[in-house]
């Protein structure tokens, strides 16, 4: 997404602009411990499993959760100690929370009213972001009356309406149907490439994060456990939970040339050439099944398995296997049915060295 170092009304933007957070919160025996850095114009998609902080993060961003440590600064201003209400922060809620009782266009003037402007100004600037948003034509209708793509459109320029300089989005798209969830992701897209300022965004929706974000950052038990472009972690995921997002098989173990010898369960041959920790990752797409010990393969990595489990994915069959390497396999309908595939048959799962990829833990 492109960056906006400046914009026409502001001139350039100072060195301190941007986010700049440590978040420590305390929530019974739970504690959030991570670091937020961004500039003007990032976007950044907090990601990880049910639990595991994102949403008390975004809430201590928005000073909904109070910091037990830390600290908060944004554009160089220390937001601590400031009233949520005060905060330059724009929020678009998992259920867009919108005022029922308003419409669409009250809906989108509501901020900057509060924030001191007059009536005919709020409601002008709110039909323009209406109009921005492609909702002209739904400017008197009330929420009842809305989709639920035209709601979250609604919600987003609710929060933009009063130019935020951290605008917050909690699942932005999780309560949208498929079909919906498609084109309004497009739409997100461009307004977020447009937005000047920081923007955090926190999905359990991997599709999501890597479509909509410049930089992830992945949360597990209130702690960071990687970061970096999409691209990257995809390519080298470094823990099990981004593994499974990404669609990999993933394992950790020492790497002597050609070789990673896990560690907990057999060697797995590979094309790069390592020494010492190193994660190996294949996807279930490249792992073949036979019902009998495959001879004359060119696989160099063969392992004695058992089907654990059968699961429909789209059009594919996901095997998830255990036996000498724990992996999952994807084979198509029809190889599932002529291999007879069933929860307890014996298999034997190859995977050629060239389909690997192994990198330095």
């Amino acid at each position: 997404m492109p960056k906006h170092p400046e914009t026409a009304n502001s001139g350039p933007v100072p060195a301190t602009a941007g986010l700049d957070a440590r978040l420590v919160v305390d929530r019974g025996s739970f504690r959030l411990d991570i670091a937020l850095n961004a500039a003007p114009g990032d976007v950044v998609a907090l990601l990880g499993p049910n639990g595991a902080g994102k949403t008390t993060a975004l809430r201590a961003l928005a000073g909904l959760a109070p910091l037990a440590a830390g600290h908060l600064r944004l554009d160089g201003t220390d937001l601590h100690r400031t009233a949520p209400e005060s905060r330059p922060v724009g929020v678009v809620f998992q259920d867009y929370l919108l005022f029922p009782h308003l419409t669409a266009l009250d809906n989108v003037a509501f901020g900057p009213r509060c924030r001191g402007a007059g009536k005919r100004e709020a409601r002008a600037g709110a039909a323009e972001w209406l109009d921005r948003m492609g909702l002209a034509e739904q400017a008197g209708t009330k929420p009842r009356h809305l989709s639920g793509g035209q709601a979250q459109r609604v919600a987003l320029a609710r929060a933009l309406a009063t130019h935020p300089r951290l605008l917050l989005l909690d699942e932005p798209l999780a309560a949208l149907d498929a079909r919906t969830r498609l084109e309004v992701r497009a739409q997100l897209r461009r307004h977020l490439a447009a937005f000047e300022a920081v923007a955090v965004l926190v999905t359990h929706d991997p599709l999501d994060a890597m479509v909509l974000a410049d930089r992830l950052v992945v949360v597990e038990r209130g702690l960071i456990v990687q970061e970096g472009a999409p691209s990257d972690i995809a390519r080298h995921p470094r823990t099990e939970y981004i593994a499974q997002l990404v669609g990999l098989n993933l394992y950790r173990g020492q790497a002597d040339g050609h070789t990673v010898r896990l560690d907990a369960g057999p060697a797995v041959s590979t094309t790069e050439d390592l020494s010492g920790p190193a994660f190996v990752a294949f996807p279930p797409g490249a792992v073949t099944l036979h019902r009998e010990r495959p001879t004359g393969s060119s696989a160099r990595n063969l392992w004695h398995c058992a089907v654990a489990g059968l699961e429909s994915h789209g059009d594919q069959i996901r095997a998830e296997l255990t036996g000498e390497l724990s992996l999952a396999a994807d084979l198509t309908t029809v190889a599932a049915a002529e291999l007879d595939l069933h929860p307890g048959a014996p298999v034997w799962a190859a995977v050629k060295a060239t389909q690997t990829h192994a990198y330095p833990a």
